[in-house]
C-alpha cells in the first residue's frame, strides 16, 4: 500500500485555514447551527418544507437556505419559525451555545494504559480524551515509548486514521507491505485498517506521538 508524500498541489486542496478567526466565520457557524435546529424540529414535527412554507409564509427557497446555513435569518423570521414549530426562539441557538471541552494534560501526567494488542515494553500514555462531541469524530492522542525490552509487533490493525510523529530514537515502521525508516521529526500518516507497527527498533529508547481518529460510530 503506497503512502503519498505531501506536495504543494495537495496543500492547495486543503479547505480549512486553522488561523481564520474572523467575525464572518463565527456568523457562518451560527447560521449552520440555526439551520440544523430548524431542520431537526421540522422533521420532529413530521412536516415537509412545503408545509412549513405554507404555515409561515416563507418561500421554500428561503427555508432551504436557512436549513442549509446559507443565509442569516432575521429575528422576526426566527420568531415566525419558532411559532410554527411550537418551540422557544432560544432553542435554535442551543448547539451554538454548547460548551466545547478542552483537556489540559501536564507533562508526565498522561494516563498510562494498555491498548488492545499492546506488547511487552510498549508504554502507552493517553494525553487526553473527549468523548461524544458535535464533530462526530473521536481522537485518541498517545505518547508511546519503546524501551530495550520492547517486542516488535508490525501487525496492529484498527479502524480510523493514524498519525505518528517521531520524537526520539529510530524505528523501522511497517504499514501494509512497506517499511518506513522513522527518524526524529518524521511524520507517518496512514489508514490504520492496514497491518502496521514497529518492525525493527533501530535506536532506543524511541518515543513518538500516535494520534488516532475515527468516527464516533466506530467507538
Amino acid at each position: 500500500m503506497n503512502i503519498e508524500k505531501i506536495s504543494p498541489e495537495m496543500a492547495v486542496k486543503l479547505s480549512q485555514d486553522p488561523h481564520r478567526t474572523s467575525t464572518q466565520d463565527r456568523e457562518k457557524v451560527l447560521e449552520i447551527a440555526i439551520g440544523r435546529e430548524v431542520r431537526a424540529f421540522r422533521k420532529q414535527k413530521e412536516i415537509t418544507v412545503a408545509e412549513l412554507s405554507s404555515q409561515t409564509g416563507l418561500s421554500i427557497g428561503m427555508l432551504s437556505k436557512i436549513e442549509n446555513g446559507n443565509t442569516s435569518p432575521s429575528l422576526s423570521t426566527l420568531q415566525t419559525l419558532a411559532n410554527a414549530l411550537s418551540v422557544p426562539l432560544t432553542s435554535f441557538f442551543r448547539r451554538f451555545e454548547e460548551q466545547r471541552a478542552a483537556v489540559h494534560t501536564r507533562s508526565g501526567e498522561g494516563v498510562e494504559l494498555e491498548r488492545d494488542g499492546t506488547r511487552a515494553g510498549h508504554q502507552y500514555n493517553l494525553l487526553g480524551h473527549i468523548g461524544a462531541n458535535t464533530s462526530g469524530v473521536i481522537v485518541e492522542p498517545y505518547l508511546i515509548t519503546l524501551s530495550k525490552e520492547s517486542d516488535v509487533f508490525p501487525v496492529f490493525q484498527h479502524g480510523g486514521i493514524e498519525t505518528i510523529y517521531m520524537l526520539e530514537g529510530k524505528v523501522d515502521y511497517r504499514h501494509g507491505d512497506e517499511v518506513h525508516a522513522l527518524l526524529p521529526g518524521d511524520t507517518l500518516f496512514f489508514d490504520a485498517d492496514a497491518p502496521h507497527g514497529p518492525e525493527r527498533l533501530v535506536e532506543l529508547p524511541a518515543r513518538y506521538l500516535s494520534i488516532i481518529s475515527y468516527p464516533q460510530s466506530l467507538g
